[in-house]
């Protein structure tokens, strides 16, 4: 079979049960989620260790993978509790873990043996070396930069092991930092985005203050909505499947475990679709979805759609 009629994994996000039902029931081939500690979305809600385990069993009962985040960087008193917590992983028949810190990687391969070991966009993996290095130390998948080409995602297929899955965002909102290697939400609020706390400060509302008129606000008036300086796009990039596939993309990726059950179905259902169609397509080099595929996703709470670094610089 070659590149062109593999079919690509549908990763969709499970903030709670009810997202995860919604993305299983919607035609999510894998989910990924996290348990209450060590997860880049400490906001959304998250598995306890009782709820986990159920989680997992109704994946599977449905023929559904899950992904568990452990992609915060940790300070040494954190590392502490990482063991028990990858070992409750391994227990609950997680079936890969997404890992950005080495030295987490490190112990997940010793705690969770029975986890296959996925590297998160945290590392902003952006070119062939990297990502082979990372297999060569045991990771099964990366999960590439956001800020990557459509030609530089191909040159990195390339030129690595043809075992070594490549995980690529396909859809949803996008970090105005690299790779979410942000320091503004802790500056501002104390809260850090690197350790799964980001307060979003990119998008909120700002105005101008003269040195001279404390307490007058100028605005930056855009729209009727005024301005938001920081506040990116979002990603969707459903009208370039075959793109996506003759990169090598192996999974898309669904951003959005903070958003709804009814965005997670919404837009897990589009994406099932289109990829679908696609594999039934007669030209799948000139395939696009249908029509009311795409009106389905500006149902949705969303930003104005680009398709972030693929083609060009996001403007």
């Amino acid at each position: 079979m070659d590149m062109m009629r593999k079919k690509p994994e549908l990763l969709s996000p499970a903030g709670d049960m009810e997202k995860l039902k919604m993305a299983v029931a919607y035609g999510a081939d894998a989910v990924y989620l996290a348990g209450t500690s060590f997860g880049m979305r400490s906001f959304a809600g998250n598995f306890s260790p009782e709820e986990l385990p159920l989680a997992v069993a109704y994946a599977h009962d449905h023929g559904v993978r899950v992904h568990v985040t452990v992609n915060t960087m940790p300070r040494s008193g954190e590392v502490d509790a990482l063991p028990a917590h990858l070992e409750r992983l391994n227990d609950a028949g997680v079936d890969a873990l997404i890992l950005a810190d080495l030295g987490a990687f490190t112990l997940a391969g010793k705690y969770a043996p029975r986890c296959e070991r996925h590297i998160s966009t945290q590392q902003s993996i952006a070119n062939y070396a990297c990502a082979q290095a990372w297999y060569d130390l045991g990771a099964k998948r990366v999960v590439l930069a956001r800020e990557l080409s459509m030609d530089e995602i191909r040159e990195i297929r390339r030129r690595t092991s043809p075992e070594l899955e490549l995980e690529t965002f396909c859809h949803g909102a996008m970090c105005v930092s690299y790779s979410g290697r942000c320091l503004l939400s802790n500056y501002m609020t104390g809260r850090d985005s690197n350790r799964g706390d980001c307060a979003q400060p990119c998008r909120w509302k700002y105005h101008l203050v003269e040195e001279k008129r404390p307490g007058q606000y100028f605005p930056v008036e855009e729209d009727k909505d005024g301005t938001y300086l920081l506040n990116a796009r979002d990603l969707c990039m459903i009208e370039h499947i075959p793109e996506l596939i003759s990169a090598g993309v192996t999974s898309f990726k669904i951003e959005g475990r903070a958003k709804s059950a009814y965005y997670t179905a919404v837009v897990t259902n589009a994406y099932r679709c289109a990829i679908d169609g696609y594999l039934r397509a007669q030209d799948q080099t000139g395939y696009r979805p249908e029509p009311w595929i795409l009106e389905e996703l500006t149902r949705v709470s969303h930003r104005e759609y680009c398709t972030g670094f693929y083609f060009d610089k996001p403007q």
